[in-house]
Parts: structure tokens; sequence; C-alpha cells
């Protein structure tokens, strides 16, 4: 047991991503099964959806689940009013600033983790009294950070500056790569594409199948001026690339963005039109298998991997 598995009650430091159209109630509940903090992404869901979601959520596990909270989501005081109401565990919030709702959600009780970037709103989240941080690199998909620091450079950095559990997010997919976080000053980890690649994820079939035919290069991060994306390059890709080399306004893209593209593409399976929004550790995943197979696996290579990394000695002496 370490910091992480203490605070949310549960067996492996391993969270599932809150990501928009895959984090349904049957991925949150396979990971909270299987040992792990599953998240259900309310990104995707409006208010009374996501009362549903949630109380599927607690009829098939017993054990803590959460909900993500993108805080600029639309309709964030009725988001907030049903996680209090519905007596969720944990919330972990993204995408704002964490003084806004902390305090409410832990005088309802609930457990509060937010998502960032960078070492400086790391150390803000601590201010504002949260009790964890997930930083999150440059390499996970959905939205990212401006500032385009990789997990490797990142992790550390914020471990400098914060007392609270530290969780890393970006490119973490298996239990190597959880162990190289945890060498850098991570104490969990969340994983959002390999969850978002399994039989329980919500997103459709056509999207999950494009996704492990991805090689490396395939994805580019993009629309920095409204909030910078992870995309996979298809058509709709093209076309906002050559709006962003074209000098496109913040307004001229949310126009070519639209509403609703992110579910046609991810939900609704159009690959040509839509937005499809994946981390780059994609480009090693090769098959969709059920959670429990997934979480197996990577703690199985964490242990091993970790065994085999014990035995290195190095000659200090000159």
């Amino acid at each position: 047991m370490n910091r992480v598995t203490a605070l949310f009650k549960i067996e492996y430091p391993i969270i599932s991503g809150g990501m928009v159209w895959c984090s349904g109630w049957e991925l949150a509940s396979a990971v909270s099964e299987a040992g792990g903090l599953g998240l259900l992404g309310a990104g995707s869901m409006h208010p009374e959806v996501l009362r549903e979601h949630i109380k599927k959520c607690q009829r098939t596990t017993q054990k803590p689940f959460g909900v993500n909270i993108p805080l600029l989501y639309p309709e964030i005081e009725s988001i907030i009013k049903i996680v209090i109401e519905e007596k969720v565990p944990v919330v972990f919030t993204s995408a704002g600033n964490p003084k806004t709702w902390t305090s409410t959600l832990k005088n309802a009780g609930i457990t509060v983790a937010h998502v960032v970037s960078s070492s400086k709103f790391a150390l803000k989240c601590q201010q504002a009294g949260v009790d964890a941080v997930v930083a999150e690199g440059f390499e996970a998909g959905g939205h990212n950070g401006a500032e385009e620091t990789t997990t490797m450079a990142l992790i550390p950095q914020v471990r400098q500056v914060l007392d609270i559990p530290l969780i890393a997010a970006g490119g973490i997919a298996g239990g190597k790569s959880m162990l190289a976080a945890f060498a850098l000053g991570a104490e969990g980890v969340q994983i959002g594409t390999r969850f978002a690649l399994t039989t329980e994820s919500s997103a459709s079939e056509a999207f999950k199948n494009l996704c492990i035919s991805l090689n490396e290069g395939d994805t580019m991060l993009a629309l920095k001026k409204i909030g910078a994306t992870r995309l996979i390059k298809n058509d709709f890709f093209s076309q906002v690339k050559q709006a962003e080399d074209s000098g496109a306004t913040a307004e001229q893209l949310r126009e070519l963005l639209g509403k609703g593209r992110a579910k046609r593409g991810i939900f609704e399976g159009d690959l040509k039109d839509g937005e499809l929004e994946i981390g780059q550790i994609a480009a090693t995943i090769r098959d969709i298998l059920p959670v429990s197979a997934v979480m197996q696996t990577i703690i199985e290579e964490f242990n091993s991997q970790a065994a085999a990394v014990g035995k290195l000695r190095f000659n200090t002496g000159l």
C-alpha cells in the first residue's frame, strides 16, 4: 500500500482516465472491480445522464469509483450537485481553477484530485486544498497542456514542489511505463488510451480498431488556440492543420470544430470527419482486451520489471 492506494481505498495505484465518449459506467465499474479506481467521464454527459451512469456504477461495483469533471463544463453547477447528492466518493477535476469547487466537494466528504500540465499549477492545486495531483504529460490524448512538457520531464519537476500524492499521466499503458513513472517520483498512474481500447470502453468499435492500427507519428497536437488536443491524423485533422497554417483565428477554429465532432468520431465512428482523440501510446497497442486482462498484465509487468531493475548494481567508485 502507498499514499495513493490508501487515499482512494483501492488495491492498485491505477486510475482510469475520465475520457469523453469512452468512460461510461461499464469501463469505470470494470476498472474498480479489477482493483483500480474507475472514473466516469462527465465531459460528454448531460447531468441526468451522469446520474444514470453513477447509479449503474453503484449497482455493479461495491468498490470506490469517481467522476472526472472538466471545470469549464457549461452545466458545472448541476454536475457538482449530482455528485454530492449521489455520494460519489472521488472527483477528479480538470480544465479550470481548482479553487472554485474543491472546498465545496471536500465539505461534502469527497476526495479531490486535479489534473495539471505544469509544476506551477500543481503547486496552486496543493494550495487550493486538493488531496492529490495528476501531472499529465504532452504524450496524452484528448486535451493537453500548452507547455508541451513530456511526462518524463514533468513528473520530477512536479515532485520537487509537491508534498501531497502525485499521479502520473501521459504515455503510460503498461507496467514498464508505470515503473518508470514511479522512479521519477509518482505514487500512482492515470491511464487513458489503454483503457479506451478495451472491451468495456464505450467508444465505437470503428474508433478502437483504427487506434490499434496506428503507428508512431499518427497523432499530433492541434487546436492550440482554443485548447490543445491530441488528434489522429484524418481528414478533419488536415482541415485543422491547413487552417492553423493559414493563421486562422480562435473563432475560426471554433467554427471549424463545431459541436459534437468528438461524439461523431469517438462514439459514432466517423473516422473521416470526426474529432479523434487518442494518446501517442496507441501506436504500441495492438489488441482490444477486457479490463481485467489489461490490469493483470500491467501489474505482472510492473512486478517483474521492478524485480529485474532491482538486481542492477553499478560500481560508483572511480
